[in-house]
């Protein structure tokens, strides 16, 4: 557990660059992949010639978030011990969620409806992109709380960023809506909003890196 404490940020950081890094390798396995449309969990299709690489790899992001929740518990638990739970339990949900869950239950876009893997996959994915997005709230939150201006008004910033191109990112899923220009291009937007999404986690393990 000690390990853990010490290197979890290093962890933590590993885990976004591993994630971030996912779509961009496999992509040159799979130049017929649009990535400006197709979301990347169709890299994880039963049609996909890179998807036994994508299912792992996504495993491999997600236990190195998991392995990063003891130091992120650590850090803040001092200041609040609520807050550290959020915290700690955003990137969790996400490493398990999403990251995992996507290993394990890819999606079959052949069948004409969900079947089981595709409905735990797409709920997973759901509840875990949550806890992406409330990451940087309750870092926020933290950092107001222990009285820190500069720290509080950065990840202010970026949890308003995150949740703008969540937005744009969710409207682009939306019948109607994805016609419209930039919103038709549904695996643009995703990569944009899961970039700012990581931008918070980076910070904040850069920062205890750095400490």
């Amino acid at each position: 557990m000690d390990f853990l404490r010490k290197y979890g940020f290093y962890f933590l950081l590993s885990g976004v660059v591993s994630d971030f890094l996912t779509p961009y390798v496999l992509g040159i396995f799979y130049p017929k992949l649009n990535q400006m449309t197709a979301v990347i969990s169709l890299f994880g299709d039963v049609g996909s010639p890179v998807r036994k690489a994508f299912l792992i790899w996504s495993v491999i992001s997600g236990c190195l978030y998991i392995l990063a929740m003891p130091a992120l518990y650590q850090a803040f638990v001092t200041n609040s011990k609520p807050l550290a739970l959020l915290v700690t339990a955003a990137i969790g949900l996400y490493g398990v969620t999403d990251c995992i869950f996507t290993g394990l239950f890819s999606v079959d876009t052949n069948e004409t409806s969900w079947n089981f893997s595709t409905w735990i996959h797409n709920l997973g994915s759901g509840i875990g992109y949550g806890g992406f997005i409330l990451f940087p709230l309750f870092v926020f939150l933290l950092y107001r709380k222990m009285g820190d201006a500069q720290l509080t008004q950065s990840f202010f910033i970026l949890l308003v960023a995150s949740l703008v191109f969540a937005g744009i990112y969710g409207a682009a899923r939306i019948p109607g809506l994805n016609q419209l220009p930039v919103l038709n291009q549904l695996g643009f937007c995703q990569r944009i909003s899961f970039f700012f999404n990581y931008l918070p986690i980076v910070w904040l393990s850069i920062l205890h890196i750095r400490a």
